[in-house]
């Protein structure tokens, strides 16, 4: 992100603007955090457990996800993380279906997010230029837009099979206790973690699912004009 308000300061963009986008990105991620950790805590509590209602956590208040060094490191890399929720899947009605359903929750909300931002997107567009009116118009394209992408990012990054990760929980939820993949995963999740970050096969997937995903919806919102 500073790299880019680099760009933003070096061209003939005035401070309201930067300040604009500035503004627009913070609450974008800090919705897009706070829609995915409530997403697990309802569908937890859903299926019998109400360990995140006793934390405080079934709620879509920031204040009760956001983890202040996690937003920090978003603002600053464009990679965070939000306070994960703490469940207890024994608590479950169905462990298997439970252990599913939760973990999947956080990114199926954030691919819905996702959905309708892009029709605010879509629409301010489609009737104008944000970048050639007025500042509030163009607060809320940057909104739109990062908003899409963050919750892409979320969606992307949380699916990959990997140790913590909600992908690798989603399967786990069907495999046997203990199995080798399991283990695998608990002893090496993290370092694999790192080094699909730091990967540019990461980034590739991720702009691909993230141009596609934006082509697809704006075409379906263009059916209504």
């Amino acid at each position: 992100m500073i790299f880019y308000l680099a760009l933003l300061g070096a061209g003939e963009i005035d401070g309201w603007t930067i300040f604009a986008f500035i503004l627009a990105y913070f609450l974008a991620v800090i919705l897009a955090m706070s829609v995915h950790e409530f997403s697990h805590a309802f569908v937890a509590t859903k299926m019998g457990d109400d360990t995140p209602r006793l934390q405080g956590r079934l709620t879509l208040n920031p204040f009760a996800h956001i983890s202040g060094l996690g937003m920090l490191s978003f603002l600053l890399v464009g990679f965070g993380w939000a306070k994960p929720i703490e469940t207890n899947p024994l608590k479950y009605k169905n462990y298997r279906k439970g252990m599913a359903l939760v973990s999947i929750a956080g990114v199926t909300a954030n691919l819905i997010f996702a959905f309708i931002l892009s029709a605010g997107f879509f629409f301010l567009n489609y009737f104008g230029d944000p970048a050639q009116t007025n500042l509030f118009l163009i607060f809320l394209n940057d909104f739109f837009l990062y908003g899409f992408l963050i919750n892409i990012a979320l969606l992307v990054f949380n699916l990959l099979p990997i140790y913590p990760l909600d992908g690798f929980n989603f399967i786990r939820s069907f495999t046997k206790p203990g199995n080798k993949f399991e283990q695998f995963m608990y002893r090496y999740g993290n370092i694999i973690l790192i080094v699909v970050i730091l990967s540019p096969l990461y980034d590739i997937l991720y702009s691909t699912v993230f141009v596609s995903l934006l082509n697809w919806f704006c075409m379906f919102w263009g059916l209504f004009v």
